[in-house]
């Protein structure tokens, strides 16, 4: 038996019962778009998270109050919170550093803004006019903070163009404006341009001040949040974060780096972090997704130990008429891995349909990717094969006289 009337009896077989074949391929059908979608899901998650990391500027090494926690890690009592790095602290790493290209030291504190009778609560930052470089921040209208506003503590501001919107409502020219900001006036000299965000991560929704107007009016002390500093390359990051350490310790009288009052992440750490925490996620989603692949598999080994029982004398029919075991085996074998690629082939293209639907609805954005594809495949055809081994084996096996004589 050559392999086109193999083919011919499986698309035979599989069409003498139409209902029964379509609820078998469903379970495979489900089990495959279950697993495109929640493993496009995942991808897309992690390229979004990327993407967001890496909007916020290039060649990063973020310095931070306290000792720094890795996941896992307890919070030290008393430590994290405290205020421990100065401005002296950010100008001595742009003057004693190699390979640094910007220092934007910043503070950050949330207040509520007001202006012509509508409020809104968001976060103040204090920054110095390398903010918009470090930070890959630009102006749509109007100008950013300047080295003149900061060195003579002007209550100037510039607003993201959601705390503008919250404020004075669309299409509005806010320039010269007068908001209050912890009951201090504020004069609104620029607006950013949009770069997208939610919640606390929103680098739209934010009021830009200078950093020692922020330190005489509302912080009260020379400490900053945090120190960005912008390498000159990605290939001296590591030795830039590791010199500013070194500066940092000899500074703060540590001799310990273990007792660091301060940590050191940059944008690699962060992004790798990011990642593994999203490539356990879509191993988890694709796992979940996968039991209904294994399911869809034995409701196959079902149908086919079910279709030998009923081609009985059939089988024993070919195989006086000189049918080899290895001919009835591959009939079976073959019906059980049509039944897993046909189902492949339709679950690849509604997960792609529902990883479509999912990121033109906004609710997440989704990433159909060819290696998913490729696994959904090689999935679907060992299932096929798995699942369709035994039935087919036990058909093979049928003594002939036997076979003929059952009813």
């Amino acid at each position: 038996m050559n392999i086109f009337d193999i083919l011919e009896e499986t698309f035979i077989a599989l069409s003498s019962n139409k209902i029964r074949t379509g609820l078998t391929m469903l379970g495979i059908i489900i089990g495959i778009a279950s697993v495109i979608a929640m493993v496009s899901i995942g991808t897309g998650a992690k390229k979004t998270i990327e993407n967001s990391i890496q909007s916020i500027g290039s060649n990063l090494i973020m310095v931070s109050p306290g000792t720094q926690r890795g996941l896992g890690q307890q919070v030290s009592s008393g430590r994290g919170s405290a205020a421990t790095l100065t401005l002296d602290d950010s100008e001595a790493v742009g003057e004693k550093i190699a390979g640094v290209k910007a220092v934007a030291p910043n503070t950050s504190s949330r207040y509520q803004i007001v202006a012509k009778g509508t409020n809104t609560n968001t976060s103040v930052m204090g920054v110095t006019s390398t903010y918009t470089e470090v930070k890959n921040v630009s102006v749509e209208n109007g100008v950013f903070i300047s080295d003149q506003h900061n060195s003579s503590r002007s209550k100037v501001a510039v607003l993201g163009p959601d705390t503008m919107t919250d404020l004075f409502g669309e299409d509005f020219d806010a320039i010269g404006q007068t908001i209050k900001i912890n009951g201090l006036q504020f004069k609104v000299i620029g607006v950013t341009t949009a770069k997208g965000g939610s919640g606390f991560s929103n680098v739209d929704d934010v009021v830009y001040v200078p950093i020692t107007t922020a330190q005489t009016y509302f912080t009260g002390s020379d400490k900053v949040g945090t120190i960005n500093v912008q390498a000159e390359s990605t290939e001296v990051m590591s030795q830039v974060q590791s010199d500013i350490t070194s500066l940092l310790l000899e500074r703060h009288n540590i001799s310990d780096p273990a007792l660091a009052d301060f940590s050191t992440m940059n944008q690699s750490d962060i992004v790798n972090s990011a990642s593994s925490i999203t490539d356990t996620l879509t191993l988890l989603l694709g796992s979940v997704a996968g039991i209904s692949l294994i399911v869809g598999g034995i409701g196959i080994m079902n149908m086919m130990l079910t279709t030998v029982t009923e081609r009985t004398r059939e089988i024993g029919l070919r195989k006086a008429i000189g049918a080899k075991k290895k001919d009835i085996s591959m009939q079976f074998l073959i019906e059980a891995i049509t039944l897993t690629f046909v189902g492949g082939v339709i679950g690849v293209f509604l997960g792609w349909i529902i990883a479509f639907s999912v990121t033109k609805l906004g609710i997440i954005q989704t990433d159909v990717t060819v290696s998913s594809v490729l696994l959904a495949f090689g999935v679907s055809a060992i299932i096929g094969i798995v699942f369709g081994y035994y039935p087919a084996r036990r058909a093979s096996k049928l003594n002939p006289i036997e076979a003929l004589r059952y009813e």
